[in-house]
Protein backbone atom coordinates (compact mmCIF):
# COMPACT_ATOMS: atom_id res chain seq x y z
CA UNK A 1 0.00 0.00 0.00
CA UNK A 2 1.40 3.53 -1.09
CA UNK A 3 1.71 5.91 1.36
CA UNK A 4 -0.86 8.31 -0.26
CA UNK A 5 -3.46 5.37 -0.35
CA UNK A 6 -2.50 5.09 3.47
CA UNK A 7 -3.38 9.34 3.59
CA UNK A 8 -6.47 8.75 1.57
CA UNK A 9 -8.05 5.85 3.51
CA UNK A 10 -7.63 7.69 7.32
CA UNK A 11 -4.39 4.84 8.27
CA UNK A 12 -0.88 6.24 9.84
CA UNK A 13 1.29 7.47 7.21
CA UNK A 14 4.21 9.44 6.32
CA UNK A 15 3.58 12.67 5.15
CA UNK A 16 7.44 13.28 3.66
CA UNK A 17 6.45 10.57 0.85
CA UNK A 18 8.49 11.90 -2.19
CA UNK A 19 5.34 11.47 -4.15
CA UNK A 20 2.94 13.46 -1.30
CA UNK A 21 5.94 16.30 -0.78
CA UNK A 22 5.23 16.25 -4.96
CA UNK A 23 1.84 16.71 -4.35
CA UNK A 24 2.03 19.52 -2.09
CA UNK A 25 4.40 21.17 -4.01
CA UNK A 26 2.46 21.65 -6.95
CA UNK A 27 -0.97 22.80 -4.99
CA UNK A 28 2.20 25.57 -3.25
CA UNK A 29 3.11 26.90 -6.73
CA UNK A 30 -0.70 27.31 -7.75
CA UNK A 31 -1.59 29.07 -4.86
CA UNK A 32 0.77 31.47 -4.76
CA UNK A 33 0.28 32.41 -7.99
CA UNK A 34 -2.99 33.27 -7.19
CA UNK A 35 -2.40 34.48 -4.21
CA UNK A 36 0.54 37.11 -5.96
CA UNK A 37 -2.00 37.85 -8.89
CA UNK A 38 -3.69 40.98 -9.35
CA UNK A 39 -7.25 42.10 -9.24
CA UNK A 40 -7.18 42.76 -12.35
CA UNK A 41 -5.83 39.02 -13.71
CA UNK A 42 -9.73 37.59 -12.50
CA UNK A 43 -9.56 35.36 -15.54
CA UNK A 44 -5.73 33.97 -15.44
CA UNK A 45 -6.37 33.49 -11.41
CA UNK A 46 -9.91 31.64 -12.09
CA UNK A 47 -7.89 29.69 -14.66
CA UNK A 48 -5.15 28.64 -11.95
CA UNK A 49 -7.72 27.90 -9.01
CA UNK A 50 -9.43 25.33 -11.32
CA UNK A 51 -6.41 23.76 -11.89
CA UNK A 52 -6.04 23.57 -7.87
CA UNK A 53 -9.36 22.86 -7.04
CA UNK A 54 -10.18 20.64 -9.68
CA UNK A 55 -12.89 18.75 -7.90
CA UNK A 56 -15.05 22.52 -7.76
CA UNK A 57 -18.45 23.09 -8.52
CA UNK A 58 -19.79 26.30 -11.07
CA UNK A 59 -19.69 29.51 -9.25
CA UNK A 60 -16.79 29.03 -7.08
CA UNK A 61 -15.42 31.73 -5.93
CA UNK A 62 -12.36 32.62 -3.83
CA UNK A 63 -11.01 35.41 -2.26
CA UNK A 64 -7.30 35.47 -2.01
CA UNK A 65 -5.12 34.77 0.11
CA UNK A 66 -6.38 30.93 0.22
CA UNK A 67 -4.03 27.98 1.42
CA UNK A 68 -4.50 23.94 1.19
CA UNK A 69 -2.67 21.09 0.98
CA UNK A 70 -3.21 19.17 -2.22
CA UNK A 71 -6.92 20.32 -3.77
CA UNK A 72 -7.88 17.60 -4.90
CA UNK A 73 -9.47 16.58 -2.07
CA UNK A 74 -11.61 19.95 -1.59
CA UNK A 75 -14.70 19.16 -3.50
CA UNK A 76 -17.56 21.71 -3.49
CA UNK A 77 -21.02 22.02 -5.09
CA UNK A 78 -22.24 25.01 -7.01
CA UNK A 79 -22.00 28.51 -5.72
CA UNK A 80 -19.65 27.86 -2.99
CA UNK A 81 -17.53 31.25 -2.08
CA UNK A 82 -14.46 31.78 0.02
CA UNK A 83 -13.22 34.94 1.99
CA UNK A 84 -10.24 35.97 2.40
CA UNK A 85 -7.37 33.93 4.25
CA UNK A 86 -9.08 30.52 4.50
CA UNK A 87 -6.74 27.35 4.94
CA UNK A 88 -7.66 24.00 4.32
CA UNK A 89 -5.54 20.64 5.36
CA UNK A 90 -7.24 18.35 2.47
CA UNK A 91 -5.51 15.70 3.24
CA UNK A 92 -8.59 13.73 3.31
CA UNK A 93 -12.00 14.74 1.30
CA UNK A 94 -13.25 17.96 2.27
CA UNK A 95 -16.79 17.59 0.70
CA UNK A 96 -18.45 21.41 0.18
CA UNK A 97 -22.50 21.62 -0.71
CA UNK A 98 -23.82 24.02 -2.85
CA UNK A 99 -24.17 27.47 -1.52
CA UNK A 100 -22.23 27.57 1.03
CA UNK A 101 -20.53 30.63 2.29
CA UNK A 102 -16.90 30.71 4.19
CA UNK A 103 -16.21 33.76 6.11
CA UNK A 104 -12.36 34.84 6.19
CA UNK A 105 -9.73 33.28 8.49
CA UNK A 106 -11.85 30.06 8.34
CA UNK A 107 -9.49 26.88 9.01
CA UNK A 108 -10.78 23.61 7.88
CA UNK A 109 -8.34 20.66 8.97
CA UNK A 110 -8.85 17.31 7.78
CA UNK A 111 -4.90 16.16 9.21
CA UNK A 112 -4.75 15.07 12.65
CA UNK A 113 -2.03 13.29 14.54
CA UNK A 114 -1.50 9.98 17.26
CA UNK A 115 -2.40 11.26 20.81
CA UNK A 116 0.50 8.70 21.93
CA UNK A 117 3.70 10.39 22.22
CA UNK A 118 5.53 6.97 20.88
CA UNK A 119 3.32 7.02 17.68
CA UNK A 120 3.44 10.64 17.31
CA UNK A 121 6.99 11.60 17.34
CA UNK A 122 7.58 9.00 14.32
CA UNK A 123 6.23 11.88 12.44
CA UNK A 124 3.03 9.44 10.84
CA UNK A 125 -0.52 11.37 10.73
CA UNK A 126 -3.71 10.24 9.88
CA UNK A 127 -6.72 12.29 7.99
CA UNK A 128 -10.29 12.22 8.82
CA UNK A 129 -13.09 13.69 5.86
CA UNK A 130 -15.27 16.72 6.72
CA UNK A 131 -18.53 16.96 5.19
CA UNK A 132 -20.56 20.41 4.75
CA UNK A 133 -24.19 20.52 3.74
CA UNK A 134 -25.56 22.60 1.63
CA UNK A 135 -26.40 26.33 2.33
CA UNK A 136 -24.09 26.41 5.21
CA UNK A 137 -22.74 29.56 6.54
CA UNK A 138 -19.70 29.61 8.42
CA UNK A 139 -18.75 32.47 9.66
CA UNK A 140 -14.86 34.51 10.09
CA UNK A 141 -12.20 32.51 12.11
CA UNK A 142 -14.33 29.59 12.29
CA UNK A 143 -12.03 26.68 12.68
CA UNK A 144 -13.70 22.77 11.69
CA UNK A 145 -11.78 19.58 13.01
CA UNK A 146 -11.21 16.44 11.34
CA UNK A 147 -14.28 14.36 10.66
CA UNK A 148 -16.66 16.78 11.65
CA UNK A 149 -20.35 17.04 9.11
CA UNK A 150 -22.10 19.77 9.06
CA UNK A 151 -26.32 19.62 8.14
CA UNK A 152 -28.03 21.55 5.60
CA UNK A 153 -28.52 24.93 6.36
CA UNK A 154 -26.25 25.18 9.31
CA UNK A 155 -24.67 28.24 10.31
CA UNK A 156 -21.10 28.60 12.18
CA UNK A 157 -20.85 31.40 14.45
CA UNK A 158 -17.26 33.51 13.84
CA UNK A 159 -14.88 32.29 15.69
CA UNK A 160 -16.70 28.78 16.56
CA UNK A 161 -14.27 25.62 17.39
CA UNK A 162 -16.17 22.37 15.94
CA UNK A 163 -15.24 19.23 16.73
CA UNK A 164 -18.37 17.56 16.32
CA UNK A 165 -20.98 17.00 14.17
CA UNK A 166 -23.12 19.78 13.30
CA UNK A 167 -27.24 18.88 12.44
CA UNK A 168 -28.88 20.74 10.16
CA UNK A 169 -30.43 23.93 10.68
CA UNK A 170 -28.84 24.84 13.75
CA UNK A 171 -26.57 28.06 14.83
CA UNK A 172 -23.67 26.56 16.82
CA UNK A 173 -20.83 28.73 18.41
CA UNK A 174 -18.60 28.88 21.23
CA UNK A 175 -15.34 26.80 22.02
CA UNK A 176 -16.11 24.14 21.76
CA UNK A 177 -18.93 24.95 19.64
CA UNK A 178 -22.81 23.88 21.10
CA UNK A 179 -26.18 24.65 19.53
CA UNK A 180 -27.27 28.25 20.01
CA UNK A 181 -30.55 27.81 18.33
CA UNK A 182 -32.61 26.02 15.64
CA UNK A 183 -33.54 27.68 12.62
CA UNK A 184 -36.57 27.41 10.77
CA UNK A 185 -35.52 27.06 7.19
CA UNK A 186 -39.57 25.95 5.71
CA UNK A 187 -39.78 29.07 4.32
CA UNK A 188 -36.32 28.91 2.33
Amino acid sequence: MTEKSKMLSGELYNANDKILVAERHRARILFQKINQLSDDSKKERKQLLHQLLENAGKGLWVEPPFYCDYGYNIHTGKNVFFNFNCVILDVMKVDIGNNVLVGPNVQIYTATHPLDVKTRNTWLEYAKPITIGNDVWIGGGAIIYPGVTIGDGAVIAAGAIVNKDVPANVVVGGNPAKIIKEIDNSNS
